[in-house]
């Protein structure tokens, strides 16, 4: 029985962190969001100390998004089937597994690229099976707050995995890092065993391809959805774009200003969940999808160090955006597919982080990185200009 204080009737932070299931989805989200960016980190390192390709580096740091699709287009209703602890403990031991093997010494870039491609098809159903407890562990009012923090703790995550992969990598090999990596993944796994329980009240669903597809088919059809989809992926994809050239911009500097992006994220989600309400959510949020890409314009003149980091900072804040998009796009979910739903705007999210990485990347072969982070930052503000007319109509 469900204590008084559990996610059925929770809707501050605190209120959900007392929920011992909530608690586990949580630490478990928490400790695999650490476990991205130290393991990323890492690679980007690795690729660029043996290529110097701007390309392969940039690829190399977000190419896991480019399978998130490969899940969303064949296997994403698993996150609807009937068992969704199990499929997700099954889903990160496979992740685990694919992190883990980064750490063999000597293995090709091929390899490491091919095991990009298993973390990122796993990560896209296991994201997409997360969020459909999350949705039936928090009822609708707390469900905003609870994908708040998840937004929050995922930029918390990204500045400490960052700072702390670019400090390890001081006195550990890239090999190393990956084993630490993995340590993480492994103790995310523990959590979400250890605390989450099986759902009884889904109805019986058999996953598979048809399944997938017909769910997809139904969400691009509606033009609410497409509009938000577009708004959700494109411009965040862009600026992610932007971020993947951070390491061939500033070698000596890009812990710094990937941090920074973090840290923009975290204190704007936390801002635009737990301070504002649904309407001021909604009324911001094309303003932050613009914060998101102008200060990006600032690379073209290459001003110092402390400026493009501030920069960068209050850019990071723009993707808080995402929060109230994330709560329409909801709202026009039916609930039997809303975790096949979620996952999906998650993993072309993330397909289009690794798309704005290869674009940055091929920009940056023939133009300075300067450059091209500027041409993807102007891009981004037109196609949120743009679109605006189609977002306010949802």
């Amino acid at each position: 029985m469900p204590s008084p204080t559990s996610a059925s009737t929770a809707t501050g932070y605190r209120a959900l962190l007392r929920d011992r299931e909530f608690a586990g989805l949580y630490a478990g989200f928490t400790l695999t969001s650490g476990a991205g960016p130290v393991s990323g980190f890492a690679l980007g390192t690795l690729v660029e100390q043996e290529t110097r390709s701007p390309f392969l580096t940039a690829v190399s740091m977000y190419g896991v998004t480019f399978a998130t699709v490969l899940g969303a287009l064949t296997l994403m209703s698993v996150a609807d089937g009937g068992r969704p602890r199990r499929t997700l403990v099954a889903l990160q031991c496979l992740s685990l597994a694919a992190v883990a093997a980064q750490a063999v010494p000597g293995l090709p870039l091929t390899a490491r690229f091919g095991l990009l491609l298993v973390v990122g098809f796993f990560q896209s159903l296991a994201t997409g099976t997360r969020l459909g407890l999350l949705a039936e562990i928090a009822p609708a009012a707390a469900y905003a707050p609870a994908r708040s923090l998840l937004n929050i703790t995922a930029g918390g995550m990204a500045v400490l995995g960052y700072a702390f992969g670019a400090l390890l990598l001081r006195f550990l090999s890239p090999q190393q890092v990956f084993v630490v990596a993995a340590a993480l993944a492994a103790g995310g796994l523990a959590a979400v065993a250890g605390t989450v329980r099986e759902r009884s009240v889904r109805l019986a669903r058999r996953p598979g391809l048809a399944a997938t597809w017909r769910t997809n088919a139904g969400l691009f059809s509606h033009p609410g959805r497409r509009v938000l989809l577009l708004n959700l992926w494109v411009p965040n994809g862009l600026i992610v774009g932007c971020e993947a050239l951070f390491i061939s911009y500033a070698p000596r500097h890009a812990g710094a200003l990937l941090a920074a992006g973090s840290a923009g994220l975290l204190l704007g989600d936390l801002a635009v969940g737990r301070l504002l309400g649904p309407e001021g959510r909604r009324r911001c949020a094309f303003g932050l999808r613009l914060l998101l890409a102008l200060p990006f314009l600032l690379f073209a003149a290459h001003p110092p160090l402390p400026v493009l980091t501030l920069a960068v900072f209050l850019a990071g804040a723009g993707f808080a955006a995402t929060l109230p998009l994330q709560e329409r796009l909801l709202a026009l979910t039916p609930e039997a597919v809303r975790g096949q739903v979620q996952g999906a705007e998650s993993a072309g999210r993330m397909t289009w982080q690794g798309i704005g990485a290869a674009i940055a990347g091929g920009l940056a072969q023939w133009l300075t990185p300067g450059v091209a982070i500027t041409v993807l930052a102007a891009v981004s503000v037109l196609v949120t200009v743009g679109s605006r007319p189609f977002v306010s109509r949802t």
